[in-house]
C-alpha cells in the first residue's frame, strides 16, 4: 500500500468537507495504518486539531500508550513546529511527507513567525512570555521526579 498516497486522500477529504486545510496523515504500524486523520480546525475550532496531531491522538489512544517508537507517519505537508513537536514527543522515529512548509506558504499556511519566534523563545514579537516564581508549581516536578518505577519521555 502506498501510505503517502493515503495521507493526501485524507488532506483531499478533510478539505472537501470543509473541516480545515489540506493536510491529512496516517500512522501505520508493522506495514498497516493503524490511524488517518486529517486537518479539523475549521470544524472544531480547535486551531490544534492539525492531521499530524489527530492522527497521533487516535493512535495512541487505541494502542493505549503514549510512545509510538515503532510506528511511522506520513504526512501530506512538512510539519508546523507544532506538529513536529508531537511527532517527537510521540517517539517515533520516521516521518515521510510530500508539501515542505514553502508550498503551505504559498497558499497562506505561513509559520514562519512561529520559527523566527522559536529562535528567541520563549519571548518573540508576537508572544511576550512572563515567568512567574512559584514553589508551589515547581513541588509538582519534584514530585514527578520522585516518583518510583514511572516511564519518562
Amino acid at each position: 500500500m502506498d501510505y503517502m498516497k493515503e495521507a493526501v486522500k485524507e488532506a483531499f477529504s478533510g478539505m472537501r468537507k470543509g473541516d480545515g486545510g489540506p493536510f491529512g496523515a496516517v500512522i501505520v504500524k508493522n506495514n498497516k495504518i493503524i490511524t488517518r486523520a486529517h486537518n479539523t480546525v475549521l470544524k472544531t475550532n480547535d486551531p490544534s486539531a492539525h492531521a499530524e496531531v489527530n492522527a497521533i491522538r487516535k493512535a495512541t489512544k487505541k494502542l493505549k500508550r503514549f510512545d509510538l517508537s515503532d510506528c511511522e507517519i506520513y504526512t501530506a505537508c512538512e510539519p508546523c513546529p507544532m506538529c513536529f513537536a508531537a511527532i517527537h514527543w510521540a517517539k517515533m522515529k520516521k516521518m515521510y511527507y510530500v508539501c515542505t512548509r514553502k508550498d503551505a506558504g504559498k497558499i497562506g499556511f505561513d509559520d514562519k513567525v512561529i520559527y523566527e519566534a522559536m529562535k528567541t523563545a520563549p519571548q518573540s514579537k508576537t508572544l511576550k512570555a512572563i515567568h512567574v516564581e512559584s514553589e508551589e508549581a515547581l513541588k509538582a516536578f519534584d514530585e514527578w521526579k520522585n516518583k518510583k518505577n514511572k516511564k519518562m519521555y
